[in-house]
């Protein structure tokens, strides 16, 4: 696996799904900037369907529809439906991840911790959700809300550095000392 972050404002992207888990795959990738998003599910629940409103198609997607995406988040559906659709994706090309099933996906979707701009996710490459959550979740005890100043601040002073003419390594360095003069690290962290 290559972890990466996806800019999904800039992705055609299509959730097939119902209930809980169709549910909260659609507020993830709402809170991630999703914004051209098409949602198909064929039974949703009303929860499930007042959240996707007038995105929602009451059917599955034609292999046309599927075509137009460049990703596909397949959540919450029976499981004799997940491996027909990711084939069918696949088949046109596009990039699939079934929820729970690392078997029929490209990818694989971590838990997610946002700070601002900063942004931790975590992995256990489908072996173990629900470990990925507790970690995150362990993880925000370590990083609060104040890292979203932090990083605004850090992210000003780098600007100046920049304008001043400062090379990236040059960068690198004044950045560790920015971070240990701050304690905003345990000293062993900000060895590099």
């Amino acid at each position: 696996m290559l972890p990466l972050l996806i800019d999904l404002s800039r992705l055609r992207l299509l959730l097939v799904g119902d209930g809980g888990a169709g549910l909260r795959r659609l507020r993830l990738l709402e809170e991630a900037g999703a914004a051209d998003l098409k949602i198909f599910s064929d039974r949703p629940t009303l929860e499930f369907a007042q959240a996707a409103g007038a995105r929602l198609a009451l059917r599955l997607p034609s292999p046309a529809e599927l075509a137009q995406a460049q990703l596909v988040f397949v959540a919450g559906l029976p499981p004799s439906q997940h491996a027909a659709l990711a084939e069918a994706a696949r088949a046109v090309g596009v990039i699939v991840h079934v929820e729970d099933d690392p078997a029929l996906s490209d990818t694989q979707a971590p838990a997610v911790l946002r700070r601002g701009a900063l942004t931790l996710a975590v992995s256990t490459g489908g072996a173990s959700p629900s470990l990925a959550v507790q970690l995150r979740d362990f993880l925000g005890d370590l990083f609060g809300p104040e890292w979203d100043e932090r990083l605004d601040e850090l992210s000003r002073q780098r600007r100046a550095w920049r304008k001043a003419g400062a090379a990236p390594e040059t960068i690198a360095h004044l950045t560790g000392e920015w971070v240990r003069g701050r304690g905003w690290l345990p000293a062993r962290a900000t060895r590099h």
